[in-house]
């Protein structure tokens, strides 16, 4: 197609060959002497055109109807290439025709004919190309076997003379009843595809008939039409065309672009009953450049088509990806994080998260970047190829949640009293009913500068980190009321020293818990340094909590 094209722009120019003789018609070569003749033809002036023909006796009146005849043989079964005419005044030599170049052969029913020039004398001697006396001889018989026949008496001359993209009015006219016949049989085709298909596959007959009945019936329709016009015998010109296929290219472009549609649609549903709709937003890009792939694709496929050296093409738009490559790379770096953050998932929309030294709901995960509401209510944009890499601890997904105090008691206490907490205090995390008996303890770990240390470890039994809170809450202030139960203190650090005598110790208090320890260890109940299975069954689940006083406690007191 592109040859032909450019064989087309040498029409609309004329040749200047030096040596060549004067000539009122450039008939001086046999390239200059074609490009006269349809240049002649193109703008209908045909009394011009029968210049071009060395015309036998008895058809010397008949120059411009030969000529009118030839070119319509010509534009329907032979299409010259120009750049291989000779443009030397000699014409070719090395074919083996002394004073005669062959434009190409026509092969007909009986015959084949050769399309001749011939250098011939003009009236004043001077040597010029013609159309080969043979030729022109042969013109009837080619008129009536290639011509348009009947529809040439038909029709206005017009219709045959004129073209548009160099096809003939009346072949436009012939496409166009085509397509207009074809169209109706390939709308009843595909609807008994539809059909059938709704027949047979009922649960994808809806989504196929939403996204592929446009494309089907174009599809189906060119499929139609060119199957018809291939049994038509049109033009050179309109089979260069037709080696295009541009009409295909775009129905099956356009069937692709909603094959995508209908994954797209598919795996959205998927993402949405998998719980992660937040996903979407990664398919949508995605989408829209497996689109750009196929448009491009098909623009390549019609530009190779056309006959356009695409692979040089290739190589430069392959160049220019590099470098937008290597522009984009920060942009590619964060794609890829949120396809990362995605397919990982280490966090997702609504999770309450700890990244770096800082914690916050994540609210959106975008192509660049993650958005984090955080405690102040603030609004933080962290990339995503930084997110990604980040140690990222996310809250929402604790299954329990580890409560371990440390109690730093004052170094007057005595060991009844630290023996008196540690039991009461793992009787209370035995007995509360949000705390996991397994794995806990409370032990006595360490002297510190100022303070005697009890640890504690267990885990809370909640589901939420609002909800964790306040059951610390609850065990922290059951927890100060042993510790004043045991007649001690927690100790306060402080860099400020005062002049001023300390707190005495509740005296009453701390020789009632010594009580209480000499009473266990005669009953052999000082659970130290682990309680039984049978005493954990005992007191399980017997605090009440919410505590009493709540308006959610269980007795509403």
């Amino acid at each position: 197609m592109k040859k032909v094209l450019d064989t087309r722009s040498q029409i609309l120019k004329s040749s200047v060959v030096p040596d060549a003789p004067e000539d009122e018609y450039n008939r001086g070569t046999p390239r200059t002497a074609l490009l006269g003749f349809l240049q002649a033809t193109r703008d209908r002036n045909f009394d011009r055109a029968a210049r071009y023909l060395d015309l036998p006796a008895g058809m010397e009146t008949r120059g411009p109807e030969l000529a009118r005849q030839l070119r319509i043989v010509l534009g329907r079964e032979l299409w010259a290439d120009l750049g291989e005419v000779s443009l030397s005044p000699e014409g070719n030599t090395d074919d083996g025709l002394e004073t005669q170049d062959r434009l190409g052969r026509i092969g007909g029913r009986t015959k084949s004919y050769d399309i001749l020039l011939e250098r011939v004398p003009r009236e004043d001697g001077e040597l010029i190309w013609t159309f080969a006396r043979s030729t022109v001889a042969d013109i009837p018989r080619l008129s009536e076997e290639f011509g348009y026949g009947r529809l040439e008496a038909m029709l206005p001359a017009w219709a045959f003379d004129y073209r548009v993209l160099g096809i003939e009015v009346v072949l436009w006219m012939e496409f166009l009843l085509i397509a207009a016949a074809a169209y109706p049989v390939a709308m009843l085709c595909a609807s008994i595809l539809l059909w059938l298909l709704r027949r047979w596959r009922p649960e994808v007959a809806d989504d196929v008939a939403r996204f592929f009945e446009g494309p089907l019936r174009m599809l189906l329709w060119v499929l139609l039409a060119r199957a018809v016009l291939q049994t038509v015998h049109t033009s050179v010109m309109a089979q260069t065309l037709g080696e295009a296929r541009t009409l295909l290219v775009v129905a099956l472009a356009w069937m692709g672009l909603r094959v995508l549609d209908l994954m797209a649609q598919r795996i959205a549903g998927r993402l949405e009953t998998t719980g992660l709709s937040g996903a979407t937003v990664l398919l949508r890009p995605v989408t829209r450049l497996a689109k750009l792939v196929i448009v491009l694709g098909a623009v390549l496929l019609w530009l190779e088509n056309m006959g356009y050296e695409v692979t040089t093409l290739l190589a430069g738009l392959s160049i220019s990806g590099v470098a937008v490559a290597l522009a984009s790379q920060k942009t590619l770096e964060n794609i890829f994080g949120a396809v990362t953050l995605y397919s990982a998932q280490p966090v997702k929309v609504g999770d309450f998260c700890r990244f770096g030294d800082k914690v916050g709901t994540v609210e959106e995960i975008g192509l660049r970047a993650t958005l984090i509401r955080t405690l102040e209510r603030s609004i933080i944009s962290v990339p995503n190829a930084e997110f990604a890499s980040m140690h990222l601890d996310n809250l929402s997904r604790r299954d329990r949640f580890w409560y371990h105090p440390r109690l730093k008691l004052r170094p007057e206490t005595t060991p009844d009293q630290i023996r008196y907490l540690l039991v009461e205090v793992r009787q209370l995390l035995y007995a509360h009913p949000k705390v996991l008996p397994q794995p806990l303890w409370v032990r006595f770990t360490n002297f510190g500068d100022s303070s005697l240390d009890l640890d504690v470890f267990a885990y809370i039994a909640v589901p939420t980190y609002d909800e964790s809170l306040e059951v610390a809450e609850d065990l922290n202030l059951r927890i100060m009321d042993l510790v004043a139960e045991a007649g001690t203190e927690l100790t306060v650090p402080t860099q400020i020293q005062y002049e001023v005598p300390g707190t005495t110790l509740d005296e009453a208090r701390r020789k009632n818990a010594e009580a209480r320890v000499k009473e266990w260890r005669e009953s052999r109940a000082l659970y130290l340094p682990n309680f039984p299975p049978e005493a954990v069954a005992k007191v399980k689940g017997s605090l009440d909590y919410p505590p009493a006083g709540s308006p959610f406690s269980p007795d509403g007191k």
